[in-house]
């Protein structure tokens, strides 16, 4: 087992423990929750594979994790896995190039199960947030007494709510789950592929046992409140146990002097405020060469001013294998043509910055849970063209919960090219239309509010401190003291007359005076209330040995469970 930061070894009383599932969109999601606690003074472990932990530092936005001293990397071994390049011309848009990446993530159970018990023996209570499709690591938490897990859920409550409400049977009234205006414009039909189910049958299995301590969700009141409200309260899914919802998790104030050397900001910096469309697909998702030609004659026919990044799907191993990276080829002229009006990005772009700065109006985007939450919290209305497995439900949620955005094409002809005519329209619509201002307005509130959400007094703030105070509470398992150690003292001094306290639990911190000792002996062994005590505990003794006597009330019990497990 490699670890960055060497030796583990922590004073705090809890400590955190991040576990997320290896692609760009979970990647950031718990690396910027990592930020959220540990600048609320908790320790904080972000663990993986060396190269995934590469990545989640090296494109994360708004903030360098380097600055924060309490917030430690683990570089976990896991075995070469196939890098495969990702396919722009199937039909099928899940990401199924990145499931050896994923298998390969289930050789870090064994350094995790290595790590988590060290971490164990140290602290009083480590506290393990994992993807919710990395849940092994619930069972691995269960192994230690003072060990809990929570589920991080890195999808919208609404594509929750919606995939259950279609699991029951699709009621016409919304089954107490989503409104009944919304019931069929959603789906999960064609969002995933088997190689995916498998992946997902493997991790259900784990979230059977129902060993999370609790769910958090990036989300927020102000555009999820009714759905999670819904979940929670709901009779089969709601379950017994708690839900927080905290996000948005990206940073919604940005330092303006941070990327200021970045072409994009450079780019936008003299353009007119909402003027510039932004055009991103997300990380995963390759599109065809057919499809990159009519995206780049629909932004041109909308005379709109663009930002587009249009670079290839991650692989598993974004570091390996550059030199096969697909080159995306552009109408021949287009670029010189359009100088001037749209910034064609082939690399990495700080989309957080992009998405904050006043002179974007607009977003294309594929409807990534992540890219949704950092474009609303920004203001910025969504052109959608979902392409997989949330993110028609996203789509929903933005266009017609919301009324964010509009929708590039519809999930029934997912199998078909979007036309340069659907594109231009849904820009134009988006962006220079009575329509498109009144969307916009629409976004600019949104965004107003998930902002408060975040601040001093805002839900999902309130929400966090919530589950800062519950990881927080009353730690009576510490690795000196068995859980039950107190209780047990109360058992036998108050309850059963047979002792004394020698140290009151509220001073367990404190180390136990000499003074004390002695007090304590001579009171159990020379003074008449010991010899009431040793007299109680001599009765006490008796009864207990009856108990396991022929007869007794203990072996009685022992033969009933013996009785039922050797029934016919």
């Amino acid at each position: 087992m490699d670890h960055q930061n060497g030796e583990v070894k922590e004073e705090s009383p809890v400590v955190v423990v991040m576990v997320p599932l290896p692609a760009q969109g979970h990647l950031n999601q718990l690396l910027h929750l990592s930020r959220l606690i540990s600048t609320r003074g908790f320790p904080v472990h972000y663990v993986g594979a060396a190269t995934h932990n590469r990545q989640a530092k090296s494109r994360i936005q708004g903030w360098d994790p380097l600055t924060i001293s309490n917030l430690k990397f683990h570089d976990f071994t896991v075995p070469p896995f196939l890098n495969h390049i990702p396919n722009p011309n199937s039909t099928d848009k899940f990401p199924t190039h990145l499931i050896p990446t994923w298998d390969a993530e289930q050789y870090l159970r064994e350094p995790l199960a290595a790590f988590l018990k060290t971490l164990s023996q140290n602290t009083r209570r480590v506290v393990v947030i994992h993807d919710s499709l990395m849940c092994f690591v619930a069972e691995e938490a269960s192994f230690h007494h003072n060990t809990e897990a929570y589920c991080f859920n890195s999808c919208s409550v609404f594509a929750l709510v919606y995939f259950f409400w279609e699991l029951l049977g699709k009621p016409a009234d919304g089954g107490n789950l989503i409104p009944s205006y919304l019931a069929g414009r959603g789906s999960w039909d064609g969002c995933f592929n088997n190689d995916f189910r498998e992946v997902a049958e493997r991790n259900r299995e784990y979230m059977n046992m129902k060993l999370s301590t609790g769910d958090l969700y990036n989300t927020c009141d102000p555009i999820e409140g009714e759905f999670m409200k819904n979940l929670t309260q709901h009779p089969i899914l709601g379950e017994n146990k708690n839900k927080w919802a905290i996000g948005p998790l990206n940073p919604v104030h940005l330092d303006s002097e941070m990327n200021q050397t970045n072409k994009c900001i450079k780019w936008l910096n003299i353009q007119s405020p909402n003027s510039v469309i932004y055009v991103a697909f997300g990380t995963v998702t390759s599109i065809s060469d057919e499809q990159i030609t009519e995206l780049a004659l629909g932004l041109e026919r909308s005379g709109q001013r663009f930002i587009w990044v249009l670079m290839d799907a991650d692989r598993g191993d974004i570091y390996a294998g550059k030199e096969e990276l697909r080159k995306m080829q552009l109408p021949d002229g287009y670029e010189e043509r359009l100088e001037g009006v749209g910034l064609i990005v082939r690399d990495w772009a700080p989309q957080l910055d992009i998405l904050a700065h006043p002179s974007t109006g607009g977003f294309i985007s594929h409807c990534g849970w992540n890219s949704c939450m950092e474009s609303l919290s920004m203001g910025v209305p969504i052109a959608a063209c979902p392409m997989q497995t949330d993110q028609p439900c996203n789509t929903i949620l933005v266009t017609e919960a919301l009324k964010c955005g509009v929708i590039v094409r519809e999930w029934v002809h997912r199998d078909e090219i979007v036309s340069a005519e659907a594109i231009e329209t849904a820009v134009r619509k988006l962006m220079v239309s009575k329509e498109g201002k009144e969307i916009r307005k629409e976004a600019d509130e949104v965004g107003i509010a998930i902002r408060e959400a975040v601040s001093k007094g805002g839900s999902s703030t309130t929400q966090l401190d919530s589950f800062l105070a519950h990881i927080s509470r009353a730690c009576l398992n510490n690795p000196l003291q068995l859980t039950d150690q107190p209780c047990n003292t109360i058992l036998v001094t108050e309850a059963l007359k047979c002792g004394v306290i020698v140290r009151e639990w509220v001073h367990r911190d404190e180390i136990v005076s000499a003074e004390a000792i002695e007090t304590a002996v001579r009171k159990l062994m020379v003074s008449k209330e010991g010899k009431e005590i040793r007299k109680e505990a001599d009765e006490v003794g008796i009864a207990i040995r009856e108990a396991v006597s022929k007869g007794g009330s203990s072996t009685t019990q022992l033969d009933s469970f013996l009785a039922h497990i050797s029934r016919a």
